[in-house]
């Protein structure tokens, strides 16, 4: 599970305050209009940025004080940063080692999981080879064998075409929530979160005020999301 308690985080003159909670196996959506602090949020439970007041758990441990590379936590973003000299069964690899001395047991790990990820046959090719779509299998696929309990997903669908926006949110689905892991996803789609989200978190002018079941809040949304939803 996240748990994000009374958090409150700073960058420059922004603050956002936020509270909310994920359960393991679970997608919470964050969503609100842009410089709302969307991505404030997932930069302070990824430890770029400080909190200054509040807790962060994941798996009931506060991770506040943590420097990033120590956090149970991976972090997606929207250009899935694949390393381009290396193959895409490397840059899978590094999600076991950064040393990428792998022994054979993980070098087949690494093929099982390209295979999961409908990457089996691209394992030699460089990131420059592949499609859009392929470059965030391949970065999904790294996330798998990091094998954290959180995941952030800072809009990494946002370049994809409805197609392949729809192939990786049965991928999400698929392969990663059946391993118990907590997903705060960034999204502007109302698609999105109709799709694949348990829970939504709306981001308002520096407040996020609790994760609440998306059926039900977006069935009878407040003032505030019904207008940003009726912008999309």
């Amino acid at each position: 599970m996240i748990e994000i308690e009374d958090a409150v985080i700073r960058r420059g003159d922004f603050t956002l305050t936020a509270s909310l909670a994920v359960p393991a196996g679970q997608i919470c959506a964050v969503i609100g209009p842009s410089g709302s602090g969307k991505s404030t949020l997932l930069e302070a439970v990824a430890g770029f940025l400080p909190l200054a007041s509040g807790t962060i758990r994941v798996g009931g441990e506060s991770i506040g004080d943590r420097p990033p590379a120590d956090r149970p936590v991976t972090l997606l973003f929207q250009d899935n940063n694949l390393f381009p000299h290396l193959t895409v069964e490397a840059n899978v690899g590094l999600g076991l080692r950064p040393s990428l001395a792998l022994t054979p047991a993980e070098k087949r790990t690494v093929a099982d999981v390209l295979g999961e990820v409908g990457l089996g046959a691209l394992g030699q090719r460089r990131p420059a080879e592949l499609s859009g779509g392929q470059r965030q299998r391949a970065a999904l696929a790294r996330a798998l064998l990091r094998d954290r309990p959180a995941l952030l997903l800072d809009e990494p669908l946002a370049a994809l075409g409805p197609a392949l926006r729809a192939e990786m949110l049965a991928l999400i689905e698929r392969s990663i929530l059946p391993r118990g892991i907590a997903i705060l996803m960034i999204t502007h789609s109302p698609e999105d979160v109709r799709d694949i989200a348990h829970l939504v978190a709306f981001c308002d002018d520096g407040r996020i005020d609790g994760a609440h079941p998306a059926a039900p809040l977006l069935a009878d949304p407040g003032p505030a999301l019904a207008a940003y939803l009726g912008n999309q």
